[in-house]
């Protein structure tokens, strides 16, 4: 009894000891642990803080692009609003920019290009110090459609136009289009989505400097004999039976290039008059569809 009292003794003994030693060690790794998150965390704020240090030092060392060193060129003289601003502000680009960022030409070319009066972004080039060269070319105006509540504005293709850059002055110098009974589609910069719209702007684009030569103010689109058609009316009244749209003539109707040569040699005290034959002979009423 007495040798295995002394056993469990000395095992009871050198337990404890065993134990103290492994909870000291387990605390010293704790301890170790909490050092190393703190150093950790310590680094990154210092990475943190030399990394935005070093940028702003980068940006003021003639690598921050500011919007005053962004020129664009190829703004059209109809486009009133502030196409730069708006194109960098739509795209969150109005504030310094680092001009060693490859990405950089590509964000300055897809902002311009998204505004509705650009049609396409010709060039974008980056200087030293900090400038930026875009050239864009711009859509222009070629006829406005009526809709209820006034005009807007669409260009050869059948886009949308900003409606705010023009006067009523600036409109009345363009085809109004009476007769399209739907709304754009999409917002400004888009295609109206009608091919009425579509047949409109190929009419005005054919037409072009006549329709100021013969004081046309107006285009009409209806139901010609069964058949889908324009008429054009002067600041007297007179109308003007143009037929189908260009590209879209019936056999034997003369090409819309025959019917502006008509329009060319057209008098002022003439009346109304048939586009869609080729004699006078031919001539119908040019009645103007409601």
């Amino acid at each position: 009894m007495a040798g295995r009292d002394g056993i469990a003794r000395r095992g009871s003994e050198s337990a404890e000891p065993r134990g103290g030693v492994w909870k000291a060690l387990f605390a010293g790794r704790q301890a170790g642990w909490g050092g190393m998150a703190v150093v950790s965390v310590a680094v990154a704020g210092a990475l943190l803080l030399w990394s935005r240090f070093s940028n702003d030092v980068r940006l003021d060392n003639g690598y921050g692009l500011e919007p005053a060193g962004i020129t664009v060129t190829g703004i059209a003289p109809w486009v009133r609003s502030d196409l730069k601003g708006e194109a960098l502000r739509n795209a969150s680009l109005d504030g310094r920019l680092p001009l060693d960022d490859p990405e950089l030409p590509r964000r300055l070319a897809r902002a311009f290009d998204m505004h509705p009066w650009v049609r396409q972004v010709v060039r974008v080039e980056l200087g030293h110090p900090a400038q930026a060269f875009v050239e864009v070319a711009c859509r222009e105006p070629i006829a406005m459609i009526s809709v209820p509540g006034g005009l807007l504005a669409i260009d050869a293709e059948g886009v949308v136009l900003p409606s705010g850059d023009f006067t009523a002055e600036d409109a009345a110098r363009y085809p109004r289009v009476v007769g399209v009974r739907t709304s754009p589609q999409g917002p400004e910069g888009s295609p109206w989505g009608d091919p009425l719209v579509e047949e409109a702007a190929a009419l005005a684009v054919a037409i072009g400097p006549e329709w100021s030569a013969l004081n046309l103010v107006e285009c009409r689109v209806g139901t010609d004999q069964g058949r889908r058609g324009w008429m054009l009316v002067d600041d007297a009244g007179r109308a003007i039976r143009f037929g189908s749209a260009p590209g879209r003539e019936v056999a034997g109707e003369p090409s819309a290039a025959a019917k502006v040569a008509r329009l060319q040699s057209l008098g002022a005290g003439e009346g109304d008059v048939d586009l869609t034959v080729a004699s006078l002979d031919e001539q119908q009423p040019a009645t103007i569809p409601e």
